[in-house]
Order: C-alpha cells, then sequence, then structure tokens
C-alpha cells in the first residue's frame, strides 16, 4: 500500500476509489433520508435497521469512517503536490488557462464539506452513539412508544442558521462533486465509449443529490 501511495498515479487511483466509495455512501445516506418527506415511518424503520444491525454498525460504519479520513487526508496531500507543480506552471505560462476553477479550488470547498461533516456528526453520530453504547439504549424509542429518528431528524432543522449551514454545505458539496465524478472515472481510467454518458450521469448526480439534500433540509424546516 505504502508503494502505491507513494507514486503520484497511485495516489490519484486511491483517491478515486475513495471518492466513488463516499459518493455510493452519499447516495445509500440520501435514499434514507428522503423517506423523512413522504414516510415518516418508513424513515423510522429504515434508521432502525441501519442503527442496529451489526454489520452497519461493527463492519460498515468503521470502514466509511476510515474512507472519510483517508478520503480528505490524500485530497491534502495531493492539493500540496499539485500547489509545487502549478508553481512550475505558472513561472512557464498560464497555468490557470489549463485548468478549472474548481479544480484549482477543490482543497476550498473539501474545508467547507470537512467543516459540515464535523456539524453533522455533532448533530446525529455523536448522540446517536451516546445513546446506544453510552446509555445502553438500543430500542431507539421514545416514551410514547414511536421510533425516536424522525423526531430527533425534525428537530434538528427547526434553526434557520443551521438550515442555513446545511444549504451552504450542499452547495459546496455540488461544486466539489461537478469536478470530483469525472476525475474519479478517469483515474480508475473509465475513458471509454462510456465516458460521454459518464459524464451526463456525473452531473446529475453532482447537482441532483446536493439538491435533494437541500429539499429535505428547507422542507422540514417549513413544515416543522
Amino acid at each position: 500500500m505504502s508503494g502505491i501511495l507513494n507514486s503520484s498515479i497511485g495516489r490519484k487511483f486511491a483517491m478515486a476509489i475513495s471518492a466513488l466509495f463516499l459518493m455510493f455512501f452519499l447516495l445509500q445516506h440520501f435514499a434514507i433520508n428522503i423517506l423523512s418527506v413522504f414516510s415518516p415511518n418508513a424513515f423510522n424503520e429504515a434508521s432502525h435497521f441501519m442503527g442496529t444491525f451489526w454489520a452497519v454498525q461493527y463492519l460498515l460504519q468503521p470502514v466509511l469512517i476510515f474512507g472519510v479520513i483517508f478520503h480528505f487526508v490524500m485530497g491534502f496531500v495531493l492539493e500540496l503536490k499539485n500547489n509545487k507543480a502549478r508553481q512550475v506552471s505558472y513561472a512557464k505560462n498560464n497555468g490557470a488557462a489549463n485548468s478549472s476553477w474548481m479544480s484549482r479550488n477543490m482543497i476550498w470547498s473539501g474545508l467547507a464539506i470537512l467543516a459540515f461533516i464535523v456539524l453533522h456528526f455533532i448533530d446525529f453520530w455523536i448522540p446517536e452513539i451516546n445513546t446506544k453504547f453510552i446509555d445502553g439504549d438500543m430500542s431507539g424509542l421514545l416514551p410514547n412508544g414511536e421510533f425516536r429518528y424522525y423526531e430527533e431528524l425534525t428537530h434538528k432543522f427547526v434553526s434557520p442558521l443551521r438550515v442555513g449551514a446545511y444549504v451552504l454545505a450542499f452547495v459546496f458539496l455540488a461544486l466539489h462533486l461537478l469536478h470530483g465524478f469525472n476525475s474519479a472515472f478517469q483515474s480508475v481510467g473509465a475513458n471509454n465509449k462510456y465516458t460521454k454518458a459518464l459524464k451526463g450521469f456525473s452531473k446529475v448526480y453532482a447537482i441532483g443529490i446536493p439538491l435533494g439534500f437541500i429539499f429535505i433540509a428547507l422542507f422540514h424546516h417549513f413544515n416543522h
């Protein structure tokens, strides 16, 4: 692994694999959260399953956390090396002419997303871990006998400041994905007859998924 990460191609490939993994998780996360708009009961059932199924808790969740940390650490490493390369490029010619604004500013959108992940962990993941493993309550139930997940979700979107932070974070996520999705496919060698279709799909994904999360936040804010 260390040998692969010591090469430029190896680092980009590893970054791409972690990005594709996180994009798959994001799609799954959206699929569950959008249920809260159409069916609170279905959202509660899905959330309880994901929060108590042993394979999710003890296998997939650690892998996800590792993937998030790896992706951001590798992103910072690549950004530092790219900055050095750009300094040489600018000394010879206009480096900006050969790259998009988003590709040159992935670090800033990445930092905004990282700040959002910290907020999201504070809002949901840390309280969930505290409830299940510190308090020992694996039932997921409120005192009235109903599942707590929908109530906890909607409560978080009462504050307009928090909703604004979520909306802004997902705008940055869309910008990040617009470049990152294509870059990930290129890094794993997906340049073939399906390239045009992949680019079209990447734009739909990069705009549609963040827009969907924004819709969820605004829906619960205005309907609480």
